[in-house]
């Protein structure tokens, strides 16, 4: 059975991990987390791969520029 998981569970692991994160590490992080199969909805959009929730995420500014990459803050999840 597929899991289906909440963006914002994914933001909450990357606050959790206190992790700076590439494109490529943030995805494998994912996959280890919630599994190579679990697809991944939001507030406005559904059954996302890892990839396109990744890519979801960045055009709506839920990611923070770092040197080596991008975090997240519990002040970018909307919640509701």
């Amino acid at each position: 059975m597929t899991k289906h998981i909440h963006g914002h569970e994914v933001m909450r692991m990357m606050i959790q991990s206190q992790e700076v994160y590439t494109r490529d590490s943030l995805r494998t992080a994912i996959h280890d987390t919630f599994g190579m199969e679990s697809r991944f909805h939001t507030c406005s959009a559904e059954n996302m791969t890892a990839d396109e929730l990744i890519d979801f995420l960045n055009a709506r500014g839920k990611f923070l520029q770092e040197d080596t990459g991008f975090v997240t803050n519990s002040e970018l999840i909307c919640d509701h």
